[in-house]
């Protein structure tokens, strides 16, 4: 019985061995490829996994923020901002002064100076706007015209502008936000503009890029006198003159030779 049982152990004993030998070869070519006969044409690129039970940090909340802070600002720079809603709003004259200058008459006269715009009513008299004018780096003097006018008109921050904030929208359309008012008025070819505000309290200041603030009511007053085509004197400070002298020819022709003339012998700058 015993002599039956040995040749079977025997057997299976070199069977066992046969099978790790064969094998045995085999392990470091399956440590390195998903083949067997890999080599360098079938290797599969490594594969990484987590260990059981890891899991990712969440951002922390002030990552959060800042992010969403970065990405509200590019969708704000490249979208269209509402300018808000349109209200009626009626036309208010302001004060007739004395106009000692021989400046055309249904001209318009700007004094940066004292902030002032003048619409020459007739000789020697003017009605007289008060406004907000270009901050320092921003002020110009020169002659322009008038080259069109639009109620509720849309904004558009050129690229210096929204390079100095990038906030800014690529175009605002027009309404009570918009920082263009109620009208605008358009001078010659330049991105400069004699139009309403909503800001009361920036009349009188010199705060804008070059534009001439007016609250809106006189805003639209002047649009109702100044038609296209108006000329557009802007000094920097008209001169001290006599009563005697707002009649006189050569004074008149002395204010021209000073500001320029409104056929663009001067432009603005």
């Amino acid at each position: 019985m015993i002599g039956k049982v040995e040749p079977s152990i025997s057997v299976l004993a070199k069977a066992v061995l046969a099978s790790a030998l064969v094998l045995a070869p085999l392990e470091p070519c399956m440590a390195q490829s998903w083949l067997p006969w890999g080599g360098n044409f079938f290797d599969a690129p490594p594969r990484y996994y987590a260990p059981p039970g890891y899991r990712e940090r969440a951002p922390r909340r002030d990552d959060r923020r800042k992010s969403s802070k970065r990405e509200d600002k590019v969708r704000l720079a490249d979208t269209v901002k509402d300018g808000g809603p349109q209200p009626e709003i009626a036309p208010k004259a302001p004060s007739i002064v004395a106009f000692p200058y021989s400046f055309p008459v249904r001209s318009i006269v700007i004094d940066t100076s004292s902030r002032k715009l003048y619409f020459v009513v007739e000789e020697g008299r003017a009605y007289a706007y008060p406004i907000a004018v270009g901050r320092t780096g921003f002020s110009w003097t020169g002659t322009e015209t008038v080259s069109r006018k639009q109620a509720w008109p849309d904004w558009h921050p050129p690229p210096e502008m929204r390079a100095r904030d990038a906030s800014l929208p690529k175009k605002m359309t027009g309404g009570a936000r918009n920082p263009l008012g109620a009208i605008a008025l358009y001078l010659g070819e330049t991105q400069y503009r004699i139009h309403g505000t909503n800001d009361a309290k920036s009349i009188g200041s010199a705060q804008s890029s070059g534009c001439f603030r007016m609250i809106n009511s006189a805003a639209l007053h002047l649009a109702s006198l100044a038609d296209v085509g108006t000329p557009v004197t802007v000094v920097g400070a008209l001169p001290k003159k006599q009563g005697g002298d707002r009649t006189d020819k050569g004074a008149g022709e002395r204010d021209w030779e000073t500001f320029g003339s409104p056929d663009g012998s001067r432009s603005a700058r």
